[in-house]
């Protein structure tokens, strides 16, 4: 079944779910056995490496993204526009792009240093007005939906690993079965090694144009990534807040950078995780560099709900997070943590790697329509890796 490229959502998720249903009496077509030998990468479902670039925390913040977005502007120009378009199509009067344009960049100066002196270089170089670079970056707030994954072998080694799936419902492209958003940040997406004096303080993958982190490692120490929760009390109602004047809570992507710049040990990672208010419900994986750190951080806005560690000495060598708590079943139509539990179970304690770790992340439906990069964080060996990926037909759209 195909779609307009821009159904409304409601409309798209009940033509979903009644697709789901009659497909529920026969084995769906985009699920498959747990691939095997996929590393390296290569054939249909691998687009490419992710290019690498230097940011220079030693510069003044205006001029630290100045390379990347030289390079990246007509794809970061195209993505905003795409944006701007489906925005319009539900707002035909202009009204919302105009508030955008005219209202957020007189919030910029709520924002903690050096964020918006980041957005302000970016919107000079790219030629995006600096509203619409602050909406991109408020965007990855609210889409971000993924499957993280750490696991640790027989002799205590971690391996932290995750699929970026992101654009849901944000304009399906008729003529090759893809959401849009999804395809668009593909051409972006970008590696990042930010440095002081010459030395890696973290490694990140993200999109040019956005200053906070997602997915990152520091370097013998920890690594990070983040899921989305979905939830009532959720990220819109605390952008609203936070431009209505209550300004207590922290971005999540803004966050994840500092902790990934600052924090000096997994443990101190892990109570700036725990205890800072944020501005959206979020999962926060994290994984340290010896055998037992890796935990799963379930957050609502104002409170920690559940941590959940790995434990290899009581059974529990992995932890699969998807964007569903862990004491509660996943929609029906987005199950992915059965596949990945399945698959790993399958593929050993003995024998997990960053390499069978990739296949994992292969498997429909872990790969969907909505996956734009794989990353494979090994700490201990110091390896840092992504890749570009597609999902062919037959592929689920989530």
């Amino acid at each position: 079944m195909r779609f307009p490229e821009r159904f409304p959502c409601a409309l798209l998720a009940a033509a979903a779910v009644a697709m789901a249903c009659v497909l529920a009496q026969r084995a769906p077509p985009w699920t498959e056995d747990c691939r095997k030998s996929t590393y390296p990468p290569s054939g249909p479902t691998y687009r490419g490496p992710v290019p690498w670039y230097t940011i220079n925390l030693d510069l003044p913040p205006y001029k630290r993204w100045h390379e990347v977005i030289t390079d990246m502007s007509p794809g970061l120009r195209n993505i905003v526009q795409n944006v701007k378009n489906m925005i319009n199509a539900f707002s035909p009067s202009g009204k919302v792009m105009k508030m955008v344009d005219e209202r957020l960049p007189s919030l910029l100066g709520n924002l903690p240093w050096p964020f918006e002196e980041e957005m302000k270089g970016i919107a000079d170089v790219s030629g995006v007005p600096l509203g619409e670079v602050l909406s991109f970056n408020i965007f990855y707030e609210l889409f971000t939906i993924c499957t993280s994954i750490i696991a640790e072998d027989k002799k205590g080694h971690l391996f932290h690993v995750r699929n970026m799936d992101f654009g849901v419902f944000l304009g399906w492209n008729m003529n090759n079965n893809s959401w849009t958003v999804t395809e668009n940040l593909k051409p972006i997406t970008v590696n990042l090694d930010f440095q002081k004096n010459n030395q890696t303080v973290f490694k990140a993958t993200s999109f040019a144009g956005y200053v906070g982190t997602l997915t990152g490692m520091k370097p013998g120490t920890f690594s990070l990534t983040l899921n989305e929760r979905f939830n009532a009390n959720g990220g819109f109602l605390g952008i609203i807040e936070w431009m209505l004047g209550r300004r207590e809570a922290t971005w999540i992507g803004f966050l994840m950078r500092n902790v990934l710049e600052n924090a000096t040990s997994y443990e101190d990672a892990k109570n700036l995780l725990i205890k800072t208010t944020i501005l959206a419900p979020a999962y926060f994986i994290l994984g340290g560099n010896k055998s037992g750190e890796g935990c799963v951080i379930t957050r609502d806005r104002k409170a920690t709900l559940d941590v959940y560690e790995l434990k290899p000495k009581e059974g529990r060598w992995f932890l699969v997070e998807t964007n569903y708590d862990r004491w509660k079943s996943p929609f029906f139509m987005d199950d992915r943590r059965k596949p990945a539990t399945l698959c790993l179970n399958q593929t050993t304690q003995e024998n997990i790697s960053l390499a069978s770790s990739y296949d994992v992340l292969s498997t429909k439906p872990v790969l969907n329509k909505l996956t734009v990069y794989t990353a494979l964080i090994d700490i201990p060996s110091d390896v840092y890796e992504s890749y570009l990926r597609d999902c062919p037909d037959p592929c689920i759209g989530w």
